[in-house]
C-alpha cells in the first residue's frame, strides 16, 4: 500500500452541518479511486426530498450527472424517478433504478413509485421503439419530430401508461460558459416560441393539430444556478409560452436541472415559493431534474504522486489524468480543489496526468510542505460529471470505485479497473 501523505488531510470536513469523509483514510483504497460518501449523499437527498414534500414537486435524478448503480437503492428512498438522455440511460433507470416497484422500506416508510423520463434532441426509429418500453415520459425537441412519431407513440400508450412532452427554449440566456448554455443563439436544444408558431401553422394548414398528445412542457436552461435565476427564467417562459401553459391539455411542467439546491447559499425558500406559484397558477404538476445538486460534495478522487520532474517549474506526475478521469477541468474549465493545498504555499507544483496529451494538466497547486513520490493527494468534489465522463484514452485504466460511509465508518471497494473493459470498447 502506498504511504498516505500528510498533505492529503483526512480530517472531517463539514459544510452546513453535512457529514463528509469523517475518519476516512486515503491510504485505505486503491489508487486512483473515486470514493463516494453515503452519509453525504443522504444529506443531499434529504434536502431534495424536503423540497419535493414542501412544494409538491416531483424530484428526479439526472443520470447524465451521476449513474452509480450501487447507490440507486438509497436514491430510491428519497426521489421520484430518474431522467435519461438515451437508450442506455433509460435502460439503466428502468432496470436498476425503477425496480423494485413501490413498497415498504425496512423502517416502515413507503417506497415511492419511480418513473423514467427521457429527452433526446432527435430519436432514431430503433431507439424510440425501445424507449417506448423503458420510459414513462418522453420529451420531444420539436413539433415536426413529434408529429412524425406521434402515431407510433400513441399506439404504444394504448398498451402501457405513457405521456409525451415538448422541450421549449425560453430564450433566457443566463449561462456563464457558452458550451453549457442551452439558450445561446443557434442552440439545438428546445423549440423557441417563434419556431413553435411556424411549425404549428405549417401543420395546421395540412389539417393537423400538432399539439395533440402533448401534455408536458420541459425546459432546461440553468447550470449551477440560483433560485433567482430560475425566477428570471420563469418570467421569460411565461412571457413566451404562457398561452400554451394555460392550455388544459398541458398538465405538467418540467423545470429541468441546473438548480444548485444543495449549495449552502441557495435560496430554497424561494424555490419552494416559485414551484407552488406555478403549480397553482397553471394547475400543473412540477418536476425537477437535479444532477449535480444530488451528489455535490459527496465524492473524491484519490491519486498518487508518481514522479516529480522539473521544467522551469516543479511538476508532479499523478496516476490519474485530467483528460481521462476529470475532463471538466479542461472542458468547463473547472479547478478541482486538493485536500491540503494552500493559497500561496511555499512549494508549488503543476499536477499532470500520465497520458501523451500535452495539455493533460490538472492545475497548479501550492503546499506548505514538499511533495514526495508515493504521496496520496485527494481531489475534492468528484462525484458529479466526472465518474460518468471517464475514458480509457491512452489505455489509462479507469479509477477504482469505493463507497465510504461517515455514519458508520465502513468502506467497500465496489469496482476495480479491468483490462477486459478496455479491450471490449472497440471490439
Amino acid at each position: 500500500m502506498e504511504r498516505t501523505s500528510p498533505l492529503a488531510d483526512p480530517r472531517p470536513y463539514t459544510l452546513e452541518g453535512r457529514p463528509y469523509f469523517q475518519g476516512f483514510d486515503p491510504g485505505a483504497v486503491p489508487s486512483p479511486c473515486y470514493v463516494v460518501d453515503r452519509a453525504a449523499l443522504r444529506w443531499n437527498l434529504e434536502v431534495l426530498r424536503d423540497i419535493g414534500d414542501q412544494s409538491g414537486a416531483s424530484v428526479l435524478l439526472a443520470l447524465k450527472a451521476f449513474a452509480l448503480p450501487q447507490v440507486f437503492p438509497l436514491f430510491r428512498e428519497y426521489l421520484d424517478g430518474a431522467c435519461a438522455s438515451g437508450i442506455y440511460e433509460a435502460r439503466l433507470a428502468r432496470h436498476e433504478f425503477a425496480s423494485p416497484p413501490a413498497g415498504k422500506l425496512p423502517d416502515g416508510r413507503s417506497l415511492r413509485p419511480c418513473t423514467v423520463h427521457t429527452f433526446n434532441p432527435a430519436y432514431r426509429d430503433e431507439d424510440l421503439k425501445e424507449l417506448l418500453e423503458t420510459s414513462d415520459h418522453l420529451i420531444f425537441n420539436s413539433l415536426d419530430q413529434w408529429v412524425a412519431r406521434r402515431d407510433l407513440c400513441l399506439g404504444a400508450a394504448e398498451t402501457r401508461p405513457l405521456t409525451f412532452g415538448l422541450r421549449v427554449n425560453p430564450e433566457c440566456s443566463l449561462g456563464r460558459v457558452a458550451i453549457y448554455d442551452p439558450c445561446a443563439p443557434g442552440s439545438r436544444l428546445g423549440i423557441t416560441a417563434r419556431e413553435l408558431e411556424r411549425q404549428r401553422q405549417s401543420h395546421s394548414r395540412q389539417g393537423i393539430n400538432p399539439l395533440e398528445g402533448i401534455s408536458e412542457l420541459h425546459f432546461h436552461t440553468l447550470c449551477e444556478d440560483s433560485a433567482e435565476a430560475l425566477e428570471e427564467t420563469l418570467e421569460a417562459l411565461e412571457e413566451r409560452f404562457g398561452e400554451l401553459l394555460r392550455n388544459p391539455a398541458i398538465t405538467s411542467l418540467n423545470m429541468g436541472g441546473g438548480h444548485h439546491i444543495t449549495k449552502p447559499d441557495y435560496n430554497r425558500a424561494l424555490l419552494k415559493e416559485l414551484i407552488t406559484r406555478i403549480r397553482r397558477r397553471y394547475e400543473v404538476e412540477v418536476l425537477l431534474e437535479p444532477g449535480e445538486a444530488a451528489v455535490i460534495h459527496t465524492g473524491i478522487l484519490v491519486s498518487t504522486v508518481l514522479d516529480l520532474p522539473q521544467n522551469d517549474t516543479a511538476l508532479a506526475i499523478m496516476d490519474t489524468s485530467a483528460t481521462a478521469h476529470m475532463p471538466d477541468t479542461l472542458e468547463m474549465p473547472y479547478r478541482a480543489e486538493v485536500w491540503g493545498s494552500t493559497q500561496g504555499g511555499e512549494y508549488r507544483y503543476r499536477l499532470g496526468g500520465q497520458t501523451c496529451l500535452a495539455g493533460d494538466v490538472i492545475g497548479d497547486y501550492s503546499f506548505s510542505s514538499p511533495l514526495q513520490r508515493g504521496d496520496r493527494l485527494v481531489f475534492d468534489d468528484m462525484s458529479h460529471y466526472t465518474m460518468v465522463k471517464t475514458t480509457s484514452f491512452n489505455g489509462m485504466p479507469l479509477p477504482a470505485i469505493a463507497l465510504w460511509d461517515s455514519a458508520d465508518q465502513t468502506l467497500e471497494v465496489v469496482r476495480l479497473p479491468r483490462y477486459e473493459d478496455f479491450r471490449a470498447r472497440l471490439g
